[in-house]
């Protein structure tokens, strides 16, 4: 049966109803009110069962307000008082409860009690228009109030190491010893549970599954996300706080982008009282989280999800009540079905929204794209049904761009993941991708890796000024010269990738050619014939141990099917970083001809080019060597150097292939 909505919360704390009716309307059923509370609550249906796991925190027979067992006792007629809150709402409490909450809290002197209204009632009040957010987020918090989080170091230090006890009140006790505040008395509550308490996926699946008790709870340290957020509120009523569980929909584990919600609720959180405003804390989802392929519980603490902006709350948490959306205006159920579902990382790691705006994006001329803005330069990458293909993803100084082209009509799964300040790239946003047509002049290399073009990161890396800032090169020719500024210390690595043709591991850096000047690169390119190419760029520092690291790569576009270009010649070990080659620039040289060179070598005694014969270049004024051989009678030709005039000892620095006769 589904919760009814003129019941906002039934705390176990002491019983309340609450009725929507004007004071006229409450009298006429004052009797009804004087009857037994648990006959009252029965026939309000006030402890349904809300599915997966979700139940309002039922009476738990035979334990008081703590979970600590009672001496059971023949049930008494309570003792009954009606009041009015501020919004002519009535309202009704037991005074024996009352009574026992007063010993209760006489245990923790240090303690302030609940904060009462104008009567004196310790009921929470409901939110109002203060309480009230703007939506849409403004971008200024992903807090609902002012924090500093480097204020809760010592005390998160302290409430994470506290030790699990048998009672809450004495749990509560010891957590409270290193805070003053409301608010430091929420945050060490929140850091404990998410700290200690373990999401249990076996009980969140078992719908019939009684509500937790709480010294269960304490004693497995296992609880579904009730129990988390009723262990919440009794923690937080102990300390003095007002808190409330707030039942809904969510967007959680096992949710499916642009699903509707029905039925019974699948989830629970709590809105807490502070500083005379509600703000809002998901005790569950800053635990932890479910690995979706092994189903299993990892401790993961999540801070976004402390006393979150009720606008990017509202994002995965849609209350029963839409009060406790704690937003102006509340959003519609179909809104947050529709809406986009920004995940918890995409705020953590500053970004600050996406465009589209809905989960679901319908390709135009078989293409869709997505942007990204950021709060600083962030790092991303993308997956396709699960493959990091069939997309051009560029950086830009605050966010991205992406476009995507799927290579088959249907329906399509997109993942964007960001990397922001740690070393791992978690996932922030997800689309659904209709397509219904396919571009086949659109096929991009499959080793196209993310990103492409230059950006703020290859600066980083080391390159800088480059002459082609645009991800995306067009050449008519089948070559192009590419060509950027290098730090000091910088190596670069270039290779070529097609998914056709004479490309191979072998050969994949034949088709570029790397000259030096001074701090200049330039990457000369011939494709080998017509088609689309990734260049991958490749940096490390001379000094430094290790292997090269990808920075970025360009894509190559030619339609010229009369391109066939060949290899540039072969280079070894000793050919420098700073030497330049004018000519032979072809990896492949006619036979019976005379061939010339010109080479810019530097600490070099002497040249030589080895055919069948040897020939010697000689150095001009310019600084070039120069001189030509004959290929006649040879398979090979090798440029070497002398780099001492007192050894004898040459080394090959290009190698050349002559063509059969």
């Amino acid at each position: 049966m589904e919760l009814k909505k003129d019941i906002n919360a039934v705390s176990i704390d002491m019983l309340l109803i609450v009725h929507s009716e004007k004071r006229r309307a409450a009298q006429s059923t004052h009797s009804d009110q004087q009857a037994d509370p648990g006959t009252l609550l029965q026939r309000r249906g006030g402890f349904q069962g809300v599915g997966n796991g979700v139940r309002r925190w039922q009476k738990l027979e035979g334990n008081d307000l703590h979970g600590n067992l009672a001496e059971k006792q023949h049930l008494q007629q309570p003792q009954v008082i009606t009041s009015y809150d501020n919004q002519d709402s009535l309202l009704t409490k037991d005074l024996n409860e009352e009574t026992r909450l007063q010993k209760v809290y006489s245990k923790l002197p240090v303690t302030p009690r609940l904060q009462g209204d104008k009567n004196g009632n310790t009921r929470p009040r409901q939110p109002g228009g203060k309480d009230a957010h703007a939506y849409p987020w403004d971008r200024s918090s992903l807090k609902s109030m002012a924090l500093d989080l480097r204020q809760f170091e010592k005390l998160d230090t302290y409430a994470s190491q506290v030790m699990a006890k048998s009672g809450l009140d004495e749990l509560v006790s010891d957590l409270l010893q290193e805070a003053h505040t409301d608010l430091e008395r929420v945050r060490a509550i929140w850091i404990w549970i998410c700290h200690h308490i373990e999401y249990d996926i076996a009980a969140a699946q078992e719908k019939d599954r009684q509500a937790f008790k709480p010294t269960d709870i304490l004693r497995t340290q296992k609880t579904n996300c009730d129990g988390y957020a009723g262990l919440f509120e009794r923690m937080c009523r102990i300390a003095g706080v007002q808190c409330m569980t707030v039942p809904g929909y969510s967007k959680g584990f096992g949710y499916q982008t642009g699903q509707s919600f029905s039925g019974e609720f699948d989830h629970a959180w709590n809105a807490v009282f502070l500083e005379g405003r509600w703000h809002l804390v998901d005790s569950t989802w800053g635990s932890g989280l479910v690995d979706t392929t092994t189903s299993k519980f990892t401790f993961l603490y999540n801070e976004f999800y402390f006393l979150t902006h009720p606008a990017l709350f509202i994002e995965d948490h849609f209350p029963d009540n839409k009060n406790w959306q704690l937003l102006k205006p509340p959003q519609s159920l179909r809104q947050f079905e529709n809406n986009m579902y920004h995940k918890s990382e995409f705020y953590n790691k500053g970004m600050l929204s996406a465009h589209p705006e809905t989960s679901t994006v319908r390709t135009v001329n078989g293409k869709a794209t997505i942007t990204i803005e950021s709060c600083a330069p962030t790092l991303f990458m993308f997956m396709l049904n699960g493959k990091q293909e069939h997309g051009l993803l560029s950086l830009r100084k605050n966010g991205m761009k992406l476009e995507v082209y799927p290579a088959t009509m249907g329906t399509h799964k997109l993942q964007i993941f960001a990397k922001g300040n740690s070393d791992i790239y978690s996932s922030v946003l997800e689309y659904t991708l209709k397509c219904n047509y396919v571009d086949l002049g659109v096929q991009l290399p499959s080793e196209l890796h993310q990103p492409v073009g230059p950006s703020w990161f290859s600066e980083q890396m080391g390159i800088t000024k480059p002459s082609h800032p645009d991800p995306i090169i067009h050449t008519s020719d089948g070559r192009c010269s590419i060509s950027f500024g290098v730090e000091e210390g910088i190596s670069i690595l270039a290779s070529l990738h097609g998914d056709d043709g004479p490309v191979t591991e072998e050969t994949q850096r034949r088709y570029i050619f790397q000259l030096h000047r001074e701090k200049q690169v330039e990457l000369r390119v011939q494709l080998p014939h017509a088609g689309k190419f990734a260049l991958k760029i490749f940096v490390k520092k001379r000094q430094e141990a290790g292997n090269y690291v990808f920075v970025f790569n360009y894509l190559l576009c030619c339609t010229n099917t009369k391109v066939n270009w060949p290899v540039f010649p072969e280079s070894f070990g000793n050919w420098g970083q700073d030497n330049e080659l004018l000519e032979p620039l072809s990896g492949v040289l006619p036979a019976n001809r005379n061939i010339p060179f010109k080479l810019k070598l530097h600490g070099i005694a002497k040249v030589l080019v080895k055919g069948q014969d040897t020939w010697p270049l000689t150095l001009n004024h310019e600084g070039y060597w120069e001189g030509s051989c004959s290929t006649a009678g040879c398979q090979e030709v090798y440029v070497m150097v002398l780099e001492n005039a007192n050894h004898n000892f040459y080394s090959y620095i290009l190698k050349y292939k002559v063509n059969a006769q």
